[in-house]
C-alpha cells in the first residue's frame, strides 16, 4: 500500500520489466504470472499457496541509523500468519543483496506492494525508498525489486529502479504497483510514482511513456499528485488498467482529491478518465459481477469528516457515478467530525466467502486520533450495511488500550493468509507506542472478520528496532 503524506504538485513514472528468466511454475504455485484482476495481486512469496503478508516500517533504525527504515514478511500457513510467531524475514537495505546502504531518512519500507514481475509463479515485492540521496540528489527517491524464491522473499538478486535523470526531492518511490498492463512482458509490469515529474527507466526491456497526468476533461488542467497507485481489470478485457490516486489544486476549492485511470491494452496504458475522490484507493469485486470496482477515499465529505466513493466496473470500464458512503451515510454507524479522516486508508476483499469482496475502510483521526476501522460487505447490488462490522483498540477481545495519537485504521489490509476462502484484516496503529506503531490481525469468521483473536504485533516481534518505526505505515496491495 502508500505513504499518503506527498503534497507537492508532480506526475508518475511507469516502469516495465520483461519476463527474463521466465519458468513454468508448479500449479500449486499462488503466483499469477499477467495478473489484471484485482484478487491476481497475490503475496505468495516462496510459492507455497498461501499468502504472506509484507509490512513497511519506513522510520526503522537499522545499523544505528534512524529512519533507514525496513520491512518484515510473515509468511501465510494453515494457520494464517500466526502474529507474531510463525516463520518471518526483516529485510533492510544493509541486507545482503538489497542495493543502496541504510541510511538515515532512507525510509525503506514507505511503500509496498508485490506482483510477479519475472513471471517465475513466486510473487516479487516492491519496495519504496522515496528519502534515499541518488547522484547527489537529496531525496531524489530509489524503488527496489525484491524477488521471491522457494525459500521467500530475498535480497540476493534485487533490482534498483531509479529515475533516469534523478531529481532534488522528487521522491521517486513514493507509491509503487505491479500488474499486466500490456502485452509487452509476460510477468507483470511495475509502476512507480515519484512527485517530480515523469522518467522512466528500464534495464531489462521496453519503456513505456505514460502522459503527465492532467485532467484533459477540465478547460484548465488540473495536475495531480501521485500519492497512491493501485491496479485491477475494470473492463474485463484480459488487461490490467492503473489507477493513479492523490490530490490536484482546484481553483477556488484548494486541494481535492483527484483520480485517473489508465486502460490497459495489448500495446500502451491509454488514458481512460480522471474522477473526484482520492487519495487513498482500493480495487476489487464488489458486487460480484466479474468486473473489478473503484473505491477512493478523501477527507472533504459530510462535515470534512471523510467521504468514499464507490464506482463500478463494466464493460466500458469505470463508471463515473458513485455510491457515496460517510458515517452520515443510513446504516452505517458513527458520526462524520472534522478530523476523523474516515477512508484515508482502503482494502477490498471477500472476508466472508460469499463471492462479494468487501470494503475496509479507517479513519485514523476518529476519536482525537485514537483511531477505528469499518468492514462494509459487498453483494450483488453493490454495497450493504447488513452484517457491517466496526473496531478500534477499545472494541472487545482486541487486546490493547486506545490513545490518541495512534492513528489506528491509518492503513488497513484485507489478506486470505490461511487461504480458506475468507480475508483476514490487518490494521496498523504507526503512531502506537510513540511511534513505534502496531499492526493489529484480525482473523476471519464465515460471518467475516472478527475481534475474537485477534493479535497485535510490531518491529520488535521480529528482532527490529522499534523505537520510532512506524510500523505499519505501509501494508502491501
Amino acid at each position: 500500500m502508500r505513504n499518503r503524506r506527498n503534497l507537492a504538485l508532480g506526475a508518475a513514472a511507469l516502469l516495465l520489466l520483461t519476463g527474463a528468466g521466465i519458468t513454468t511454475a508448479p500449479a500449486a504455485f499462488a503466483g499469477t504470472p499477467g495478473g489484471t484482476y484485482a484478487n491476481d495481486r497475490n503475496s505468495d512469496f516462496d510459492g507455497d499457496g498461501y499468502d504472506d503478508a509484507l509490512t513497511g516500517a519506513p522510520g526503522g533504525t537499522v545499523g544505528g541509523q534512524a529512519g533507514a527504515g525496513y520491512v518484515t514478511v510473515q509468511y501465510g500457513s494453515a494457520k494464517g500468519i500466526v502474529a507474531p510467531r510463525g516463520r518471518t524475514a526483516v529485510l533492510n537495505q544493509d541486507s545482503a543483496g538489497v542495493p543502496g546502504a541504510a541510511r538515515s531518512g532512507n525510509g525503506f519500507g514507505s511503500a509496498v506492494a508485490t506482483g510477479d514481475v519475472n513471471g517465475d509463479g513466486y510473487d516479487d515485492a516492491l519496495v519504496g525508498v522515496p528519502g534515499e540521496d541518488v547522484g547527489g540528489k537529496a531525496d531524489a527517491g530509489r524503488a527496489v525489486v525484491l524477488y521471491g524464491s522457494a525459500r521467500g522473499l530475498r535480497g540476493t538478486g534485487a533490482v534498483s529502479l531509479t529515475a533516469v535523470e534523478p531529481q532534488q526531492e522528487a521522491r521517486y518511490g513514493t507509491a509503487v504497483a505491479a500488474a499486466h498492463f500490456t502485452g509487452a512482458t509476460p510477468g507483470d509490469g511495475i509502476a512507480v510514482a515519484d512527485t517530480g515529474g515523469v522518467d522512466l527507466f528500464s534495464d531489462e526491456g521496453p519503456m513505456l511513456r505514460v502522459t503527465r497526468l492532467e485532467t484533459v476533461d477540465d478547460p484548465g488542467g488540473v495536475s495531480v499528485v501521485p500519492v497512491g497507485l493501485t491496479t485491477g481489470n475494470f473492463d474485463g478485457d484480459g488487461y490490467a488498467d492503473l489507477v493513479v490516486s492523490g490530490l490536484s489544486l482546484v481553483d477556488g476549492e484548494g486541494v481535492r482529491g483527484r483520480t485517473v485511470v489508465f486502460r490497459g491494452d495489448p500495446y500502451a496504458l491509454r488514458y481512460h478518465r480522471d474522477l473526484t475522490g482520492g487519495p487513498a484507493e482500493a480495487a476489487g469485486d464488489v458486487n460480484g459481477d466479474g468486473y473489478d470496482d473503484l473505491a477512493t477515499g478523501e477527507e472533504g465529505g459530510p462535515s470534512y469528516g471523510g467521504l468514499v466513493l464507490l464506482r463500478y466496473g463494466s464493460p466500458e470500464g469505470i463508471t463515473e457515478l458513485a455510491d457515496e458512503l460517510s458515517q452520515d451515510t443510513p446504516g452505517i454507524p458513527g458520526t462524520a467530525r472534522e478530523g476523523d479522516a474516515w477512508g484515508t486508508d482502503l482494502s477490498i476483499a471477500d472476508t466472508d466467502g460469499d463471492g462479494h469482496a468487501d470494503l475496509a475502510v479507517g479513519a485514523p483521526g476518529k476519536n482525537a486520533g485514537k483511531g477505528a476501522v469499518w468492514i462494509v460487505r459487498g453483494q450483488v447490488r453493490g454495497w450493504t450495511p447488513d452484517g457491517l462490522k466496526h473496531f478500534d483498540l477499545d472494541s472487545a477481545a482486541v487486546p490493547g488500550t486506545a490513545r490518541p495519537g495512534d492513528a489506528f485504521g491509518a492503513q488497513v489490509r484485507l489478506i486470505d493468509t490461511d487461504r480458506d476462502g475468507r480475508a483476514e484484516l490487518l490494521s496498523a496503529a504507526p503512531g502506537a507506542n510513540a511511534g513505534s506503531g502496531t499492526v493489529t490481525a484480525f482473523p476471519a469468521a464465515p460471518d467475516g472478520v472478527t475481534a475474537k483473536g485477534s493479535r497485535p504485533f510490531d518491529g520488535t516481534s521480529f528482532g527490529a528496532v522499534g523505537k520510532g518505526a512506524r510500523f505499519g505505515a505501509a501494508i502491501d496491495e
